[in-house]
């Protein structure tokens, strides 16, 4: 059975700061085709469909859809915030190797 992805309290906290105005809407993290390496990571605030896994913590949600899941097993869904800037980042025990970018990675 695969580990679900877990989200740090850090990114749950910046997910709710992004919500603050407007629509409260999950961020999805998902796992396609491309890049540099073969996948990459499509992290975006979107809608929960019926079949995604949602995680949820203090009313914030963040959705996996069921194809991207198998990628994800236990991944860790964190926020950093460098000086090479602030971003959602993926933690993936899952990747042989990835390129300098961080979004792009291959199994």
């Amino acid at each position: 059975m695969n580990v679900p992805p877990k989200v740090t309290e850090r990114a749950f906290a910046q997910l709710a700061e992004i919500n603050t105005s407007g629509e409260i809407r999950p961020l999805r993290v998902a796992v396609s085709g491309g890049g540099c390496s073969g996948f990459q990571y499509d992290i975006r605030l979107d809608k929960a469909e019926d079949d995604d896994l949602v995680l949820e913590a203090d009313g914030q949600a963040v959705v996996v859809d069921p194809v991207s899941l198998p990628y994800l097993a236990g991944a860790v869904i964190d926020f950093t915030d460098e000086l090479i800037g602030a971003r959602f980042t993926i933690d993936n025990p899952n990747v042989t190797s990835s390129c300098g970018c961080g979004t792009s990675f291959s199994l």
